[in-house]
């Protein structure tokens, strides 16, 4: 049984076994199926051909057939990461935008400063459920993440380590499993 009391049947496009009948499956039926998104990574070293990170979730979201719709860099300043944050939010047709890099608890980390203040929803289990996942890697290194996600202006907005181990990780287990589900939702009024 599932934790809402239903038998688990079928297969969702995540691959997990849901109900026809279940909450989930209804939401993701609804999902959306193909989604643009703005990556932007946040450092102050990286180019696009060193940046192994941004082009891993480039990578990832079009196998899964999602589409790129841009790709860029930013240094870790506050007014350049929270620039490049809100220009993907007004782009038309962008679904979501992924940040990548200034997560830690370094003094130049300050990507989750940058953007919280843009979100107008925040997704805490987002955050709590990759820090529960680096900790299975990583172990109690795991609590310097400040990965965040949330809603704005209709779209999602996921703020990610840069590593190559946590956006994949990031990625895989919650993202592109979630991604057009919540695309879905943040286009959603009252």
């Amino acid at each position: 049984m599932s934790d809402h009391g239903h038998h688990r049947h079928g297969k969702s496009k995540a691959g997990d076994d849901v109900a026809p009948s279940s909450h989930a499956h209804h939401h993701r039926k609804a999902a959306t199926t193909t989604v643009s998104v703005a990556i932007v990574t946040v450092s102050d070293t990286r180019t696009l051909e060193t940046d192994t990170g941004g082009a891993l979730v480039a990578e990832l979201l079009e196998a899964a057939g999602h589409e790129v719709h841009d790709r860029r860099i930013v240094a870790d300043e506050p007014a350049t990461i929270e620039a490049a944050a809100r220009s993907g939010l007004e782009t038309q047709g962008v679904g979501a935008v992924i940040l990548t890099g200034g997560t830690g608890v370094a003094p130049r980390d300050v990507t989750p400063e940058s953007v919280e203040p843009l979100l107008e929803r925040t997704v805490p289990g987002f955050g709590e459920l990759f820090r529960m996942l680096s900790y299975e890697d990583i172990g109690s290194a795991a609590l310097l993440s400040r990965a965040l996600a949330g809603l704005a202006r209709g779209r999602v907005v996921f703020v990610i380590p840069g590593s190559r181990g946590a956006v994949r990780l990031a990625m895989e287990k919650l993202i592109l499993p979630e991604l057009g589900h919540l695309t879905a939702e943040a286009v959603k009024t009252r």
